[in-house]
């Protein structure tokens, strides 16, 4: 059975996970101390991170979520983020995450709607280029689902 898990202790303790979402440790860092942490454990085993933040008092907003890439495409991804939705419906009316062209779809899938928009924003904020299957990342594209 997957269980949702909030880290209390090191929000770092998963950080090969975190930097699967985000490749810089530099940028983690500039979320990680305001985020809530959550584990997705499934029979004591860790299969996820997820990083969420405050927006304001209706909003808060996916920072990081990664799943081990060996279990990309089995549904964990989809169900993470239903619990995520599910632990903050009561607090927030909505959730958004930001993402490159590639996570668009899978968070459609998720029941999220295109929002806005951050132009060139991989290429102000990251030391790096960053690709993700072999397309450089450019925009911040981001989408929000309501939760309440």
């Amino acid at each position: 059975m997957l269980q949702l898990k909030k880290i209390t202790g090191n929000k770092k303790i998963h950080l090969d996970l975190l930097l699967l979402a985000d490749p810089e440790e530099k940028a983690i860092d500039k979320y990680i101390n305001d985020s809530e942490i959550f584990s997705l454990i499934e029979n004591e085993k860790v299969l996820g991170q997820c990083a969420v933040t405050k927006i304001d008092k209706y909003r808060c907003e996916i920072k990081n979520i990664a799943i081990y890439e060996d279990l990309h495409n089995k549904g964990y991804g989809k169900k993470f983020i239903n619990l995520i939705c599910d632990y903050y419906k009561y607090k927030y009316t909505s959730i958004l995450v930001g993402t490159a062209d590639s996570g668009i779809e899978f968070y459609k899938k998720c029941g999220f709607k295109i929002s806005h928009k951050i132009k060139n924003f991989f290429i102000n904020n990251y030391d790096e280029e960053i690709f993700d299957n072999g397309i450089q990342c450019i925009d911040m594209i981001y989408l929000e689902k309501k939760i309440k």
